[in-house]
């Protein structure tokens, strides 16, 4: 199917699209306690763990910008890529009765996953921008960039689950896989500590996980006078479209024949 056809379709189907991303918003915290205050416990009490145990403990450099800032800014991108990405890759076999008795277009499911993900991110962005408050940082011009790179946030994260959704559906060993590889993706992303940290000769094979060049990015747009690898960032961003472009091109080439073997 052309590019254009695609693109027809997925608007004809436009009202699924919303109302399975409003579904998977409600079913996340119905009959919860706290309800949607787990968006911001999450990252919230993983930043005071992190700001005790590598910040005041193991003394981990942050460039300068406050432990609370540098951990929270870095753990807000990196929850919603990974939460997301492990829905994303769990999307079509959770939602069998629907793969097998209608037709739309199978993009729609990780679509909509990867989409309802950003209103936990955006009700996230709001407890950050009362911690910059709090350590005096004002605002700037930068800080227009933070929505802007939830865009490549979620091409990323639904170009990775779009590949681990089609492969999960002949091999299951994807679900039991990927908890693994998210806890091991933590270390090889910049989340706990600046890319400077890394000696350079091993700085460009960290730029190829594309989340990488995003969350500094992320961390670049709220505190703009931090030293940035620039290329790096590019490597990164071009790993991020490459990613999404070969991901949509394997599923759409799977996805004939997911209704049969799903």
């Amino acid at each position: 199917m052309s590019r254009s056809l695609l693109l027809r379709e997925l608007w004809n189907y436009r009202e699924l699209f919303y109302f399975l991303a409003l579904r998977d918003v409600k079913v996340r915290y119905k009959q919860t306690v706290f309800g949607v205050a787990w968006v911001i416990i999450q990252p919230l009490f993983t930043m005071l763990v992190f700001t005790v145990l590598f910040g005041r403990v193991a003394k981990i450099p942050t460039d300068g910008t406050p432990h609370a800032v540098f951990y929270f800014s870095g753990l807000l991108p990196w929850i919603y890529f990974s939460s997301r990405l492990n829905l994303v890759g769990n999307c079509l076999v959770t939602n069998v009765p629907l793969v097998k008795k209608v037709y739309f277009p199978r993009i729609i499911l990780p679509s909509a996953v990867a989409l309802a993900g950003l209103v936990d991110l955006c009700i996230g962005s709001l407890l950050l921008g009362v911690i910059l408050l709090y350590h005096g940082i004002g605002l700037s011009w930068s800080m227009l960039l933070w929505p802007v790179l939830m865009v490549p946030l979620f091409v990323v994260t639904m170009g990775l689950g779009m590949f681990l959704a089609a492969v999960n559906v002949k091999y299951r060993d994807v679900r039991h896989a990927l908890p693994f590889i998210v806890q091991i993706g933590i270390f090889l992303t910049p989340v706990i500590y600046p890319v400077r940290a890394i000696p350079e000769h091993f700085q460009f094979l960290l730029s190829l996980n594309p989340m990488s060049g995003l969350v500094e990015m992320f961390r670049f747009s709220i505190t703009p006078g931090r030293d940035m690898d620039w290329a790096g960032i590019g490597v990164s961003f071009a790993v991020v479209i490459a990613v999404f472009l070969g991901s949509l091109m394997y599923f759409r080439s799977a996805e004939r024949e997911f209704a049969d073997i799903v």
